[in-house]
């Protein structure tokens, strides 16, 4: 998943984040785009973590959302980097909710729809096996630990943060986090 670049990368941004999204609100594209390159690689990896293979499309939904009320947001960049999860959880939620009553595709729909892209590179398939590994790492976590590994490691969110996006205590969430990466490691060290 290696994208995120975890609590520091993201607070060492804040500042950069900030000035961007006020920016944005006042109407500066660029200034937008700066803050989308910074807060996408973390909420690519978490909306990952939530709905898998739906994960750019639950992100691009996302992003909508949040473009379309920025002009509502209030805070800094770590806020904002809160904020985003807040809304792409909601959406990763919405479509989980409408797969459950939703009719599995066909094998054939399924066989269309994983044929190969014309840029399959050696690259991209070392990187979607690390990522397909860390997810089903990831997968064997109880909910609210894998949610709350997503928003601490690759969203990059601090504890109250993590907490304000699960509708949890910041204690809660630093116990989830905390259990989850004890659970990986010990995955990890049976496995390597």
């Amino acid at each position: 998943m290696g994208q995120g670049g975890g609590p520091r990368r993201a607070q060492a941004h804040d500042v950069e984040l900030g000035a961007a999204v006020a920016r944005a609100q006042e109407g500066d594209e660029a200034a937008f785009a700066v803050a989308y390159r910074i807060v996408q690689p973390g909420l690519l990896g978490y909306v990952r973590g939530l709905v898998g293979d739906e994960a750019e499309d639950v992100a691009a939904d996302a992003w909508l959302e949040i473009a379309r009320d920025l002009g509502r947001f209030r805070g800094d960049g770590a806020g904002f980097r809160g904020w985003t999860a807040t809304i792409a959880r909601h959406r990763a939620l919405d479509l989980i909710r409408r797969q459950k009553v939703r009719p599995k595709q066909s094998v054939l729909e399924q066989d269309v729809l994983e044929l190969p892209g014309r840029q399959n590179t050696a690259e991209q398939a070392l990187e979607a096996l690390s990522t397909e590994r860390a997810l089903a790492l990831l997968e064997q976590l109880p909910r609210d630990q894998r949610e709350a590994v997503l928003l601490r490691v690759v969203v990059g969110l601090d504890g109250p943060a993590a907490a304000r996006v699960l509708g949890k205590r910041p204690g809660a969430v630093r116990t989830a986090a905390y259990r989850g990466l004890k659970r990986l490691a010990r995955e990890l060290s049976g496995a390597g």
